[in-house]
């Protein structure tokens, strides 16, 4: 077994920006939610539903981060890291339903027409727009170690292309007058939901269903196995993920007649590390098949 693994997704999250970003974030939300209120702006009141999910992706990566880093236990051999994928799941079916309640709000408001202050609506925008910035810079060099980090960065990305049309709107609006474009902005930032909250949903399912791991091929590392100087044949071989940095292997090889195990297992552990960047790995080997071919994986 091979145990010197990285906890990349862990220990490369910067914490100290996180909490930048959120306190950024957490305290724009509220000053735009109350600024959409002020200048009847339906589509500052999505960006603010955008801004609370954004707040909620940093403050539950936080606890991701800081439970993940407990020690495992008799009871939890893996330690809490796992969490962090249950988290951005969670923030990801979130997202689906806020985008459901600014689409059902803006299709009220396209038969109910309200008044829009177009400059209070710019103003409230750009400051907006300054956060996300802000926001993403401080995430950029990490967002792709951890998934909730990514699915933080997501958030405030889109919730940025969310502030530059509302902007847009506004500029629309103070010139024409027509305040329609306010919900058809709101549905537009509702619809940027949905791509992106499958993606990280996607792969926060595979992660749970311990599926392999985004961009690793089941073939060709059986291949690399079955390869090896050494190795006769391989079965029960499993490939899965614990968190987005954290890939894992089990498998069954039987080795050749006259082969030595130990130098084998070596040999194999080495590809696996040098082609596939696999430092976790549980290798049984054996002389002969210890199950019957119809139940060999």
């Amino acid at each position: 077994m091979s145990g010197d693994h990285d906890h990349g997704d862990i220990q490369n999250t910067p914490i100290p920006r996180l909490w930048m970003a959120f306190g950024l974030t957490a305290t724009y939300m509220v000053a735009e939610i109350i600024g959409s209120f002020v200048t009847g702006s339906l589509a500052l009141l999505s960006d603010a539903m955008h801004m609370a999910t954004d707040a909620l992706a940093l403050g539950i990566a936080l606890v991701a981060i800081y439970l993940g880093r407990r020690a495992a236990d008799l009871l939890r051999t893996y330690g809490y890291a796992r969490f962090e994928i249950l988290a951005a799941t969670f923030n990801a079916l979130l997202l689906l339903g806020v985008a459901f309640y600014i689409l059902y709000e803006a299709y009220e408001r396209l038969y109910a027409p309200t008044e829009v202050q177009s400059v209070g609506m710019l103003v409230v925008a750009a400051i907006g727009l300054a956060v996300n910035l802000t926001s993403m810079r401080l995430l950029t060099g990490h967002k792709d170690s951890s998934l909730n980090v990514k699915g933080a960065y997501l958030e405030v990305w889109a919730d940025m292309l969310g502030s530059a049309g509302v902007i847009l709107g506004a500029i629309i609006i103070y010139f024409t007058g027509w305040t329609w474009v306010d919900s058809v902005l709101a549905v537009g930032i509702g619809f940027m939901v949905f791509p992106r909250t499958w993606v990280l949903l996607k792969e926060c399912v595979n992660i749970l269903l311990e599926g392999v791991p985004e961009g690793m091929s089941l073939a060709e590392v059986e291949k690399t196995i079955a390869t090896t100087p050494g190795v006769a044949s391989v079965h029960d071989l499993h490939l899965w993920s614990l968190t987005k940095s954290q890939n894992s292997l089990t498998a069954h090889a039987v080795i050749e007649d006259g082969a030595d195990a130990e130098a084998v297992r070596q040999q194999i552990e080495k590809r696996l590390q040098d082609d596939y960047d696999l430092h976790h790995t549980t290798l049984q080997m054996e002389t002969v098949d210890c199950e019957p071919k119809e139940r060999i994986h």
